[in-house]
């Protein structure tokens, strides 16, 4: 039994502060207590608890550092690492143990396997494994548990597809041969195997379970939702014994997952309970299926209900706005936001776009530069809006800018920049940042970066070198790429090059009437009024039709809006 000193010291250990910590070491070493391995090994855990291993390690030296031979310290050690970094600190004390003859027990084991899994050592993992069994500790609810997430972890450590799921067969022996399985356990495992796609394997273990929480049924609803298979995941909704809000959601998801946004409205209107959540997945139903006026509806009734809108609300109302040009609705929605900052870049982007759609790109470019630790899609997003409306300069200051304060341009940065360097006529430029793409970013051009380059030197006269571009280039051009060299030919009037163009892209069988206008506009503005009539009736014989161009308006008018067009 624990004399009341003891007593006390392991009840100041469980609240004490650092600084109360220190005077605790200091009064154990002065005392008997210092010769109590329990005093000592609790000391030492708790020291362990404060966020960083330097102190722990002058406490353990003291303790005898690496000769001394009680597990219970070397296991504090171990535990420490796990949580406070660094990880191959936790597998070097680890090692160090069996180097000096000192046995692991079920208190070890979960650290180093928590270990190997954050740094991806899952050879070192299986070693351990080998070592558990020859232990005798395999049958330990809390090593097995250890195993178990270690195999999840490294199945997420592969590609998608085969190789996965094979690497998951791992984590189901281990779950298979766990003697004690409670509903969580198999839950966990039921959820990994949704996320990897495999439904069928789901399934076979919900089938099989001894009982069934809310959980386990939602797993199993929102991964049919996933697959598309809404009349399984319908069938688990009518037969779950009770639904909370996450089980309506997941039907909901279902529903206009599979464009059937009727039956997912009338779900969620009979939904005895909604939360913010409801609400979002509704939202951004009607948003993602191009539905943007009833996303609109759907969250003024949001607010006349009370609901708190976050984040996700805003960026999918911000995005029917941008899709509708609803100026006046997403000033509206920027006055509701209090403090966007606190929303995150993600809601601040969205607002910065949703003007710039909109045609308002000072407030836009307002928006950017109150926005702190933008991120390069931020940056990507400005650029592009920069360009659309015509400010060249602005669009590539930026981009030399963000390279300036240490963020890397990936390939949508090149798209827009190159994209405003060919409007803008910036030849020399457009150049240059093409080349620097991958000798300087180490980003391999795609198809649309090369596009661009070919728009930007047939616009400005550079046909020759474009058409060798066109050549050179490890892509088969495309429909894009053929418009943008034919563009070329009107500019400098070739027609020979205009023919074998058409000759190239006709191979492609694309339905674009436009490249059949360009060719007879060029035929035309040669006089040769002939050959513009047969291209004009050559789009005829295809059956392509070039569409007249249409505009809406849209009336914002207490923040109800309708389509006229």
């Amino acid at each position: 039994m624990l004399c009341p000193l003891e007593q006390r010291i392991q009840y100041l250990l469980q609240q004490c502060t650092f600084n109360q910590l220190k005077q605790i070491h200091a009064f154990i070493l002065t005392t008997s207590l210092l010769h109590d391995i329990h005093i000592k090994s609790k000391f030492l855990r708790r020291s362990t608890e404060f966020g960083a291993m330097e102190y722990p390690n002058l406490v353990f030296s003291q303790l005898g550092g690496f000769s001394n031979t009680e597990v219970m310290v070397w296991n504090a050690m171990i535990r420490g690492y796990a949580y406070n970094g660094p990880f191959d600190g936790c597998i070097y004390m680890f090692d160090e143990m069996l180097q000096r003859g000192l046995k692991h027990n079920n208190f070890t084991y979960p650290y180093v396997l928590s270990s190997c899994s954050e740094m991806g050592w899952f050879g070192k993992g299986r070693k351990v494994h080998a070592q558990i069994i020859k232990s005798g500790f395999e049958s330990n609810f809390v090593v097995s548990d250890s195993l178990l997430n270690m195999y999840m972890k490294m199945s997420d450590s592969f590609e998608l597809g085969d190789t996965r799921n094979g690497k998951l067969n791992d984590a189901r022996m281990i779950f298979d041969d766990t003697c004690v399985k409670p509903v969580e356990l198999w839950n966990r495992v039921i959820s990994k195997y949704v996320s990897t796609g495999d439904i069928e394997s789901a399934r076979q273990l919900f089938d099989n379970m001894p009982e069934r929480d809310v959980i386990s049924w939602n797993s199993m609803i929102s991964g049919y939702a996933r697959i598309g298979d809404v009349a399984n995941a319908r069938d688990l909704f009518e037969k779950i014994p009770e639904k909370n809000v996450v089980t309506w959601t997941s039907m909901i998801g279902a529903y206009s997952g599979s464009g059937d946004l009727k039956t997912a409205a009338c779900l969620f209107e009979k939904m005895p309970c909604r939360n913010v959540v409801s609400w979002n997945a509704m939202i951004s139903s009607y948003t993602q299926n191009g539905k943007y006026e009833e996303s609109l509806d759907l969250f003024v009734k949001m607010q006349l209900e009370g609901v708190d809108s976050d984040g996700f609300t805003f960026v999918s109302v911000l995005s029917s706005c941008s899709n509708l040009g609803a100026l006046g609705f997403g000033k509206w929605l920027h006055s509701l936001i209090n403090d966007w900052s606190q929303l995150g870049v993600i809601v601040g982007t969205a607002l910065m776009e949703m003007y710039a759609k909109c045609g308002d790109v000072n407030s836009a470019f307002t928006m950017f530069i109150k926005i702190w630790n933008k991120d390069v899609f931020c940056w990507n997003v400005m650029i592009k809006s920069l360009a659309i409306h015509g400010r060249i300069e602005d669009a590539v200051k930026l981009f030399f800018l963000m390279q300036k304060i240490g963020l890397k341009p990936n390939s949508f940065t090149f798209s827009s920049t190159l994209f405003a360097c060919c409007h803008g006529g910036l030849v020399e430029v457009g150049r240059e940042i093409f080349h620097s793409m991958e000798r300087d970013f180490g980003v391999c051009p795609k198809l649309e970066h090369y596009g661009c380059l070919i728009d930007l030197l047939s616009r400005n006269g550079r046909l020759g070198e474009a058409e060798a571009l066109v050549r050179e280039m490890p892509f088969k051009p495309d429909i894009a790429v053929w418009g943008a060299l034919l563009g070329g030919c009107r500019v400098k009037s070739d027609l020979k090059l205009a023919e074998e163009v058409i000759e190239k892209a006709s191979v492609l069988e694309a339905n674009e009437p436009g490249v059949y206008v360009l060719l007879s506009n060029i035929y035309a503005s040669a006089g040769q009024w002939q050959e513009a009539l047969t291209a004009r009736e050559k789009m005829e014989e295809k059956k392509v039709w070039k569409k007249a161009g249409s505009s809406s308006v849209i009336h914002d008018h207490d923040h109800d809006l309708s389509m006229d067009g």
